[in-house]
């Protein structure tokens, strides 16, 4: 690999890291950085926008937007538990009854 394509691979790593630094000060995303904050594609962020089932903003109707509060929400939904644990409840109902 040349002197060149080196210094260019770190400026692109370098942007990389500067575009998610930005991201993560802000508090409204667009619908670009919230797929990129969800790590999820495009399409399927907008499947979920169009069935309703991510919370979201369309304040022209064409645009959307998110709140980054409620995108955290939306991904520390329906928690799982560990094994241990409802294992541990099972047994602390079956013992009391």
């Amino acid at each position: 690999m040349s002197q060149e394509e080196l210094i260019m691979n770190r400026l692109v790593s370098i942007e990389k890291k500067l575009t998610e630094q930005a991201l993560a000060t802000k508090e409204v995303l667009n619908f670009n950085e919230a797929a990129l904050f969800l790590d999820l594609s495009k399409s399927h962020l907008y499947k979920l926008t169009s069935q309703k089932r991510i919370p979201h903003f369309c304040p022209e109707g064409k645009k959307i937007y998110f709140l980054r509060t409620d995108l955290q929400s939306w991904l520390l939904r329906n928690r799982q538990e560990e094994a241990e644990s409802v294992e541990e409840r099972l047994n602390n109902l079956t013992i009391g009854n």
